[in-house]
């Protein structure tokens, strides 16, 4: 309903087609700059009190966008800035609140969890603008945004009695800017989550027209009011849930990857039938395939990522995802909303697509299939005993050796074995790796890698998933040697600084 109201009181205070897709491009760019600092905070803070702080920022922005519109001295601009400030709270709080799915339900009941959360978005996207659409036609967009505003009570309350009864560490909590280092440490070394992020830009880039155009195109071209427009976005939203209950007999019988691929190319019609279309029942069969499109893909991708993180970097993650989901429908209702100033909606529309599909065959080189059954809970590993005394928390660098015993004849499986086990390492915090090979003993290898600090250290033995033991068990059946590869821990120390400055010594006569 926000959304609705925002962009029919843009063509009003502002019929150009560029401010029209400021509205959109304030809603998601913060998406862009803060979503991963909120996952990072997300992963590191109490997820409970930090939706709660976000929840009562956006039902303040709310409360002001309606104290301005029913007095008459909102602004273009200052609809933008205030849809931005409401778009920051979202972007706080959507790790937090996507992240906390798998805590809900069992692994098994995952993808179906994740599929009706999306049904249950897209099913207020049918009713919230057909809602929308009558009120402003009767009262004017005020109205729409005060009931915005009251809505956020209602999620304070449900997240206020909200308890998690997920474990957490013993160990202090990260810092900010190495929990930052860490989660773009693990994108580096994740290729799932890599294919997500892939396969979104492609898609959400081309769907931004769609959203930044339609408000425009139902006033200035087809010549109707906001109860059309409402009817568009409403049909959108039906066809996104009847799609969405039909997705889990989809995914039985398809994969993922031919899903998104369907999804694009439903995408793609559709923003082709928004671009040379011009009534209203074409245009509402136009938004309910759009829709189903829309949910196939999003609800695919979020499924994808979700099912590609542990626990410890879930938050960081969804934020990855969910910055690139902002970011390109921001850069692209930009772009699209700046073409279509200099030339016309149905151009702007038409190049979306063709940038769109070559977009999209590019990025079908990144697999999501591959990587759906990884298991990525944590293990029960048995880690190696400390007999020193142990380090403060913060000492460091650490390093740690490990030392193979690797019959010479399968030296070259073993290499590639360790390969997995350098992606885990990396992947769960370490900052270096190496393998080296004994040039006096063709059968020795010493594995390495460094920890920033001895507590990050501690960190990535609690990090391990089902997965990644056995990424080590594999590379440990070649060890040949009488008992276990022998793991050494070693500490940074530095030379002593010099107390005075260098001097020459003097020559020789």
């Amino acid at each position: 309903m926000q959304d609705v109201g925002a962009g029919w009181l843009m063509t009003t205070l502002a019929p150009d087609p560029f401010m029209v897709s400021l509205v959109q491009v304030s809603v998601v760019l913060p998406g862009f700059f803060l979503t991963l600092p909120a996952g990072v905070l997300a992963d590191i803070v109490d997820r409970r009190l930090f939706i709660l702080t976000a929840l009562g920022w956006m039902a303040l922005i709310a409360s002001i966008v309606t104290l301005l519109t029913f007095t008459g001295t909102i602004t273009p601009w200052s609809l933008i800035a205030l849809t931005l400030a409401l778009g920051m709270g979202s972007s706080m709080m959507m790790p937090a609140f996507t992240s906390m799915i798998p805590d809900l339900v069992p692994q098994k009941d995952l993808v179906g969890a994740v599929t009706l959360n999306s049904i249950s978005q897209n099913l207020t996207r049918a009713v919230g603008p057909a809602i929308a659409g009558g009120l402003i036609a009767l009262a004017g967009p005020a109205p729409v945004f005060m009931l915005n505003a009251l809505s956020f009570v209602g999620i304070f309350v449900v997240m206020w009695r909200y308890r998690s009864l997920q474990p957490r560490s013993t160990l202090p909590s990260e810092r900010f800017f190495g929990a930052l280092r860490v989660g773009l440490g693990f994108l580096r070394q994740s290729p799932a989550l890599q294919a997500v992020i892939v396969r979104a830009l492609a898609f959400f880039f081309m769907m931004s027209g769609l959203f930044a155009f339609v408000p425009l195109i139902v006033r200035a071209e087809v010549q109707a009011g906001p109860q059309a427009y409402g009817l568009l976005v409403t049909c959108m939203g039906a066809g996104a849930v009847l799609v969405g209950f039909t997705l889990p007999r989809l995914r039985g019988r398809f994969s993922s990857d031919a899903i998104v691929a369907a999804g694009t190319a439903v995408g793609a019609v559709t923003l082709l039938g928004l671009a040379s279309l011009r009534t209203v029942p074409q245009l509402a069969a136009v938004m309910f395939f759009g829709g189903g499109a829309w949910i196939s893909v999003v609800s695919s991708l979020q499924v994808a990522a979700q099912l590609s993180l542990p626990a410890w970097v879930r938050a960081r993650g969804m934020a990855l995802y969910i910055a690139t989901f902002m970011g390109s429908m921001a850069i692209g209702s930009a772009t699209w909303g700046r073409v279509a100033s200099a030339t016309s909606t149905t151009t702007a529309l038409e190049i979306a697509v063709a940038v769109g599909v070559v977009a999209g065959l590019f990025a079908t080189r990144w697999r999501l299939g591959i990587h759906a059954r990884a298991d990525h809970t944590l293990a029960e590993v048995h880690h190696e005993a400390i007999a020193i005394d142990q380090p403060k928390a913060h000492e460091g660098p650490v390093m740690i050796n490990i030392e193979y015993i690797i019959d010479p004849g399968e030296a070259r499986e073993f290499e590639a074995a360790m390969r997995d086990v350098r992606r885990m390492r990396l992947r769960n915090g370490a900052v270096a790796w190496g393998l080296f090979q004994d040039i006096h003993a063709a059968d020795r290898y010493i594995e390495y890698f460094i920890d920033a600090t001895w507590l990050e250290h501690l960190r990535q033995r609690e990090r391990v998933t089902v997965e990644e033991a056995e990424f080590n068990r594999v590379a440990r059946a070649f060890h040949r040697g009488s008992a276990a590869p022998r793991v050494e821990h070693f500490l940074a120390r530095s030379a002593p600084k010099r107390r005075r400055a260098w001097r020459q010594p003097p020559k020789d006569k």
